[in-house]
């Protein structure tokens, strides 16, 4: 059997295992801002702050006395 034939459907069932990983989350801030990520935030880092990117791609990080709650999308 010729490469090409059996390189897309394991391109396609890595694809859908990766897009089944992600778990959009909900960043709630003491002040009421909500971000919406991709995928869960790292947890507090050692230097105090989650870090985390929003479903607009832009990198956001946050004092974690700042969280108010983190949680999965309804």
């Amino acid at each position: 059997m010729k490469r090409r034939y059996w390189l897309m459907p394991a391109a396609a069932g890595l694809f859908a295992v990766l897009a089944g990983c992600s778990t959009p989350t909900v960043v709630t801030l003491q002040n009421g801002t909500q971000y919406i990520t991709r995928d869960a935030p790292k947890t507090k880092t050692t230097d105090g702050f989650y870090e985390f990117e929003d479903i607009s791609g832009k990198t956001v990080k946050v004092r974690a006395d700042e969280v108010a709650t983190v949680k999965p999308q309804d």
